[in-house]
Order: structure tokens, then sequence, then C-alpha cells
């Protein structure tokens, strides 16, 4: 009787299950899942196509973060920034959330090859098992290489918006994973100084807690240089036009600043500037891309 009376109540599993899936990281990725999908269209694809791509993707990502969580609910309990999750505040137990995380990838695997394409419903599945198994289980708590690496799995949404409309992949959405790849560790090591005591406590080698502020900014500098190449690169793989390399050009140097002013300073308070920034910039890049192949398309 006092089991069920110590039960949380339905709105409060209702809105662990949700928290499981990391709703605010699954916003970045689809940033850039809609504008790959412009852009491989040429133009403005079939909505219906681009709502079912977006919702598999969308249940795919959420399903491998739950798989994170419950892998990592003993370090979530260390760290202060992680310790009001639904699996160490018991809102839901470790089986409840490992049964939804399974049951959304099998149900994105079969809604993506049902109404997009296999290859889109295998690039999702893929990404998953290497964000789980590369990354959570292996990388994270072994190496300070661990976002540089585990961080591919954030890069192949942009693969799966590619394959959606063509079914094929090329050099353009290789280009595309790259930047996203090379994006990823700038970003996160920005935010990982704030919470570097976090990681130290939880025995994580995330570069910040193991590595001066000054190794870290001289990273996300040299991280960022080669990010802004690669979206200049991205305009002649993919015949993109005036509107979208003005923006990458203009864009990647905003950010090159930030890091140069973080190299100088040293400070936290502008790492966060550098991972605020960080947000704003691939937003706005991928949205130059969608907007200017729909402009070029006359739409």
């Amino acid at each position: 009787m006092q089991q069920v009376l110590d039960r949380p109540a339905l709105g409060a599993r209702i809105r662990g299950y949700v928290a499981l899936t990391k709703p605010r990281i699954i916003e970045l990725l689809l940033v850039t899942t809609v504008p790959t999908m412009v852009v491989a269209q040429r133009g403005m694809p079939p909505l219906l196509l681009m709502f079912w791509t977006v919702l598999g993707g969308t249940l795919a990502a959420g399903g491998a973060n739950a798989i994170n969580m419950y892998v990592d609910r003993d370090i979530d309990s260390i760290m202060k920034r992680t310790q009001h999750r639904p699996l160490v505040t018991g809102v839901l137990a470790p089986a409840q959330a490992l049964r939804f995380a399974i049951g959304l990838e099998i149900f994105a695997f079969l809604l993506l090859w049902g109404t997009v394409n296999l290859l889109s419903a295998v690039l999702a599945i893929c990404a998953t098992l290497f964000y789980v198994f590369v990354y959570t289980l292996w990388l994270k708590r072994t190496s300070t290489q661990n976002i540089v690496i585990g961080g591919a799995a954030g890069a192949v949404p942009v693969l799966v918006g590619w394959a959606a409309v063509t079914n094929s992949l090329g050099w353009a959405p290789i280009v595309l994973f790259a930047i996203i790849f090379y994006w990823t560790p700038p970003h996160f090591w920005a935010l990982a100084v704030k919470y570097k005591d976090d990681y130290a406590a939880a025995d994580v080698p995330m570069l910040p807690a193991v590595a001066s502020l000054r190794v870290t900014a001289e990273r996300i500098l040299g991280y960022t240089l080669f990010l802004w190449g690669l979206t200049l690169v991205f305009g002649p793989v993919a015949d993109m036009g005036v509107l979208y390399l003005f923006a990458a050009t203009v864009l990647g140097g905003i950010f090159t600043w930030f890091a140069l002013r973080l190299l100088r300073t040293e400070s936290t308070v502008d790492a966060m500037r550098v991972f605020g920034w960080s947000i704003t910039y691939i937003t706005l890049l991928f949205g130059a891309m969608a907007a200017d192949q729909l402009v070029r398309s006359g739409l």
C-alpha cells in the first residue's frame, strides 16, 4: 500500500518521460535537418515528407538520449547540473526508462522506413548505436576525445535529412556532416567550462575538467577556424549562392572573434558567450542555407 501511495503522479511521470528525451538537444538537431532537406530538394520539399522525417528523427534522437540517461544515472546523481533528471529523482525507474527508449527506437525505425525510406531509417538507428556504444559506454568516461568522436552521432541528422529527399548520399551531405562534427566540440567545450567541477567530481575526462582553460580555448579556436573553412567549402561543393556564402563568411568571422576573445581573457563568462553564440551560429547558418535555395528556386 505504501508503494502505491509513494508512486509519482501521472503528470510527473509524463514529464519524466519527456525529460528523458532531452528536448532542448533535439531542437538543435532538427534545426539542421529541415534546411538540409531544402538544400537537397533545391527548393521546398513536400510538407508531408518533412513532417515524417522530423517526427522520425525526433523519436530516434529522443530514444538515444533516454538510453544515455539510463547508462549515466550513476554519475548524473553526482553532477549538480544533472541531479534533477528523472532517474535521479526517482520519478521513473531505470527499467521504465530503458523500455521507453527501446520502444522509441523501434517505432522511429519503422516510421522512417514506412513513410520516408530505408536509408534514412538505417542512418537514424546507426546514430543511436554510435551515441550509445561509442560515446556513452566507451569514450565519455575514458577519453578527452569523448565529445570530439562521440559528437559524430549529432551530425547524422543532416545525412538523414538529405537521404530523405534523395534516397542517396554524396559529397554535399558529407561536408554538412563535417560541419556539425567540427561545430560540436567548441559548442560543448564552451559549456563544459562552466561545469568542469561537475565533470571532475564524476571522473568524466571532459576537456575543461582535465586541461587548463587556455588549452581548452586553443582547442575551441582551432576547431572554430576549421569549421569556418568547411562552411566556405560547402558553397561550391553544394552549388550554393551568394546569400549563403555571405552568411557563412560573416557568421564564421563572428564565431572566430568570440573564440579569440575567450583565448585572450580565459574567463568562464566568455566561454558561455562562445556557447551562446554557437547556438545562434548554427541556427543562422542553416537558416541561410535554406533561404539561399528558396530564393534561388523562386519561392
